[in-house]
């Protein structure tokens, strides 16, 4: 079975300096058919006008990954944590018992674009922490990158949650096989291109589940930059 999320059907949000697209209901966003995907709570596409951004807000029992297409985001946290997130980096912060963090355009002159997502975590009322790595375009080329796990296998980041998030660069005849555990789901978010999923033709900004099969494909990429989260069905 495979479920696809439409680009042009996310919730949207639009003020003066940010453009917001939400895969899952967000914010003001509300639709009780989009929830998210077992603990996979929110995707949310973001544009950012130079020299702003989300100010000091608290969070806690949410694992927070950022994920940066384009420009550069500035993060800063109550735990001091200060960093700048570019192409390439992925960024963790565990809220846990709580912690309060901005998110800033780095730049006065250009726009950044990023992917704010969130995973409910399945330990409650951890220590807050950060953590922060860059995954060259050579990993990720025609084939999976592990960039988030329980364990942080492989040199990846490590997470609260039984999920996994790989990230991938196809184009032209370069695929990569996903395979399913039974009572897994797997969630596919096109950040960017275009690319066949199951068989399925995805665009930048669609997203579709799969489930109740034991694989599919990715292929027939044109640019695309894949995230694949493999989640248990429940949070």
């Amino acid at each position: 079975m495979i479920y696809v999320r439409k680009s042009e059907e996310r919730g949207p949000t639009r003020i003066g300096w940010l453009d917001s697209k939400h895969t899952f209901s967000f914010g003001q966003y509300y639709d009780d058919r989009h929830m998210g995907v077992g603990p996979l709570r929110v995707i949310n596409e973001d544009k950012v006008a130079p020299g702003a951004g989300f100010g000091t807000h608290p969070h806690a029992n949410m694992e927070i990954i950022s994920y940066v297409l384009d420009g550069a985001l500035e993060h800063k946290d109550s735990m001091g944590t200060g960093s700048i997130i570019r192409p390439g980096d992925v960024q963790r912060m565990s809220a846990g018992t709580g912690v309060a963090h901005s998110e800033y355009n780095h730049s006065k002159t250009d726009g950044v674009h990023f992917l704010q997502i969130w995973v409910i975590p399945d330990t409650q009322n951890v220590t807050p922490s950060y953590e922060q790595k860059h995954f060259s375009t050579d990993e990720k080329r025609g084939k999976l990158r592990l960039v988030a796990s329980p364990d942080g296998r492989d040199g990846s980041l490590s997470i609260h949650q039984d999920a996994t998030l790989s990230v991938g660069l196809f184009d032209g005849e370069e695929r990569a096989q996903v395979t399913l555990e039974p009572e897994r789901t797997a969630w596919v978010q096109v950040a960017r291109g275009e690319v066949t999923v199951g068989g399925e033709k995805l665009r930048q900004g669609d997203g579709a589940q799969v489930a109740n099969v034991d694989s599919f494909d990715i292929a027939d990429g044109a640019d695309a930059e894949v995230l694949v989260f493999d989640l248990p069905m429940a949070a």
